[in-house]
């Protein structure tokens, strides 16, 4: 009996070896290793036809399968494009990883979705790796600032961001909403309304989409003499946003004067919200009543007494795409895309509500 290196060594060989080699190809099309792997690249421009056709048979009969890495380190480039979300334990942002996976298999391109928690250290973990991958692009979904983003971005390689601008470099390519026009939105609702009493939840500001919703919400507020000033905020521990949302409701509901109405900057919050305001015995929507942003696709089934601003994901995956080619293209500084967004209104009437509700 072998010594145990040896048998070690000779598994190792006999489970090689149910693999064909690239020599294996060469050896049945009569054509050196160098050809068979010129053809394989797709750089046999210097191989007959009939010699690429013969590498071709030999590929098909050997069912011989080039490793993708190998082929990626001489071609510079790889059908895998990195996707780096900032939190899919949120619907919303996991169904746009969705609808990227979904368009980029039409591109015969492969997806490897990392959730970098919100943290520029795992954010770079994630961007080095993909980067030692030689991916052929990187999608941030909610990027934060980190050294390895500026590596990357200042090595030239492809970077679309979505949902947050580069924080880096606002004139990178980007995807997102126009969530300043949603906040907006919701402001215009709510003045049709009579409704002019609101507080706010929100979960960090700091760079988020969430900083433009509120900034939208205040400036048609006060362009219509609301005193935002006065509009009670809450916000509450941690990155999880439905426990964010409970905790600032709570703060919220030890206010002599609790607001009517409720807006929160994204769907989770409005979760935890509505928790604790049922746990004080009020009624939602009577006594009060929220208002979201994303309108997770989940929420006619669970969530009928939201109110909240419909963020596109399906839309997502082909805009990105779309702008991946361009970028591949030779564009250098494609325009941002700012996708459609719809406020949808569940609650007829809304506590506090004084104008009549049109029914056009």
């Amino acid at each position: 009996m072998p010594p145990p290196s040896d048998r070690n060594r000779a598994s190792r060989t006999g489970r090689a070896s149910l693999a064909p080699s690239l020599a294996q190809v060469a050896a049945r099309a009569g054509v050196s290793v160098a050809t068979a792997s010129r053809v394989i690249n797709g750089v046999a421009n210097k191989a007959t036809e009939e010699t690429a056709e013969r590498v071709r048979a030999a590929i098909r009969e050997l069912g011989y399968r080039p490793g993708s890495v190998g082929r990626a380190l001489r071609r510079r480039e790889s059908r895998i494009v990195g996707v780096l979300a900032a939190n899919l334990a949120n619907p919303s942002m996991a169904a746009i990883a969705s609808s990227i996976e979904w368009s980029l298999r039409g591109e015969g391109l492969v997806m490897s979705l990392c959730d970098t928690h919100e943290r520029a250290d795992v954010q770079d973990e994630y961007i080095r790796e993909m980067r030692a991958q030689l991916v052929r692009a990187m999608i941030l979904v909610g990027a934060v600032d980190s050294p390895a983003l500026d590596e990357a971005r200042a090595a030239g390689d492809t970077l679309v961001f979505v949902n947050r601008p580069d924080p880096g470099d606002p004139s990178s390519p980007y995807v997102g909403l126009d969530n300043e026009g949603a906040g907006a939105e919701i402001a215009d609702r709510l003045l049709e309304r009579g409704v002019r009493r609101i507080g706010v939840l929100h979960a960090s500001l700091d760079r988020t989409a969430g900083h433009w919703r509120l900034l939208g919400l205040f400036d048609r507020l006060a362009a219509a003499g609301v005193d935002t000033a006065a509009i009670p905020c809450a916000t509450g521990p941690g990155l999880d946003h439905i426990v964010a949302g409970y905790h600032a409701m709570g703060t919220m509901l030890e206010r002599p004067d609790c607001p009517p109405v409720i807006v929160c900057l994204s769907d989770l919050l409005a979760y935890g919200a509505y928790r604790r305001a049922r746990e004080a015995g009020l009624e939602v929507p009577g006594d009060v009543a929220f208002f979201g942003f994303d309108d997770n696709p989940i929420n006619p089934w669970i969530a009928d007494w939201l109110n909240s601003v419909r963020v596109p994901s399906d839309h997502f995956g082909p805009a990105i795409v779309g702008m991946l080619h361009r970028l591949w293209d030779g564009e250098e500084r494609p325009a941002p895309l700012l996708l459609t967004h719809q406020l949808t209104i569940r609650n007829r009437r809304l506590p506090g509500e004084t104008a009549p509700v049109s029914r056009s």
